[in-house]
Order: structure tokens, then sequence, then C-alpha cells
């Protein structure tokens, strides 16, 4: 039998996945959003009256409710699956067969290790086996996956999933570069360093495919 504990502790800073899905028990949706909004509200307080926060200064009493919400609704309110962006597509009417690109989209996730903020950019990219999807959805579907206590290697492969399945195609590529507070603020304490990952699809296994795609978010794109 595994000891829980050790396998924690060998985990320690090496965030890693165990799993390419969000580990969810099978009961995460019985509460309402106000419901668990109260009791992480209580979970808030005990854990500010044990590092000896004054709760009654003006300052902070307000900040059990404020993170309680702002964990339900903002940072992890991509875990609710009511919550997902409807990725609609359309057929590619006017044939447009070469690959499409949307680069630079901002990228706010949660380590699900220390729960402290990933920061950066995602690209992403697919081609049309004859349907598109809004550019808008392409950033909703990333802001949905990010909304959650993630690894970045799933959170890349989630976004390429999912555009796969809405457009009905393999070709799909998600390149992520991100700055991880648990790294840059705490531990080695590494400000400079980020984490690249990818996850490519069908066509984008090709070298060449590849390499386009590459260029593409490579570009010194300015307005």
């Amino acid at each position: 039998m595994i000891d829980t504990n050790d396998f924690s502790d060998e985990i320690g800073d090496n965030h890693i996945a165990t799993s390419a899905q969000n580990p969810l028990r099978n009961d995460a949706f019985a509460l309402s959003d106000d419901e668990k909004i109260e009791k992480i509200k209580k979970d808030v307080e005990n854990i500010l009256q044990t590092l000896g926060m004054d709760l009654t200064d003006d300052s902070i009493k307000g900040t059990p409710n404020r993170v309680a919400k702002m964990f339900v609704k903002e940072l992890f309110g991509g875990l609710n699956p009511n919550k997902k962006p409807k990725a609609s597509t359309f057929e590619n009417n006017y044939k447009y067969g070469e690959m499409l690109v949307e680069k630079n989209i901002t990228l706010y996730s949660t380590c699900e290790h220390h729960l402290l903020p990933i920061i950066g950019r995602a690209h992403v990219g697919y081609i049309s086996s004859g349907r598109v999807i809004g550019l808008s959805k392409m950033n909703r579907i990333v802001e949905h996956y990010a909304k959650r206590p993630q690894v970045q290697e799933r959170l890349t492969m989630q976004i390429v999933q999912e555009l796969q399945q809405a457009l009905g195609t393999e070709d799909v590529a998600c390149v992520i570069d991100a700055k991880h507070l648990c790294v840059n603020s705490r531990g080695i304490k590494d400000i400079e360093s980020s984490t690249v990952t990818s996850e490519f699809g069908g066509q984008f296994k090709n070298p060449q495919t590849r390499r386009e795609f590459l260029d593409y978010i490579q570009l010194d794109t300015q307005f």
C-alpha cells in the first residue's frame, strides 16, 4: 500500500501531474456555489485566526468572504461543467485551407500544488477539416480550463483536446509559456525562469507543419 503522505513529500516542488484530468470527487457538485462559498469562508477564517490575524480589523474582516467568492466564482470557476463555454463552430464556406493561429492569449491559472498563480501566454493553432471556430471561443476555452487548480502540462492537453472535439479534427496545436509563482516567489525563488509546454496533434506532429506553427507564434506583432 502506498503511503500518501510519503508520495506527497516525494512530489514536493516537482509540480508533476498524477492524472490527465483534474482530480475531482464524484460529489464535487453536490453543493451549490453559495454553499461552497459559506464553507470556504469559514475555512479561510480559521486559517487567518490560526496565523494570529485579528479578524475584527476593518482591513481584513471581509477577507474570508472575498477569498471564498474568488475561489468559487473566479479562480476555480472552470471546474464547474455548467460554466464551460459553448464552442460554436461553422462551415468553412470560404475554403480556407491553411493554418489559423491565435497567439498571445493571456493566461491566468493556479498551481494545484501550492495554490499560487500561473501567469503566461497560450498560443493555439488548427487546420480546418471543414469546420472553423470563432476566434474569441479559442480564448474562452483557454480561460475555462485555466480556471482550475492546474498543472501546466494538463492544461495544454485539455485545450487541444477540447478544440479537437469541437472542430472534429486532430490537427490542433497549443504552446504555453508561463511563469509559476510557486517557483518564482517561494522555494528556489527563481524570478527569471518560465515553463514552456506543448501539445501537437495530427498534422502538427509533422516537423515542417510544427515549424510553421512555431514561426507564426514568434512573429513580432505590433499595432
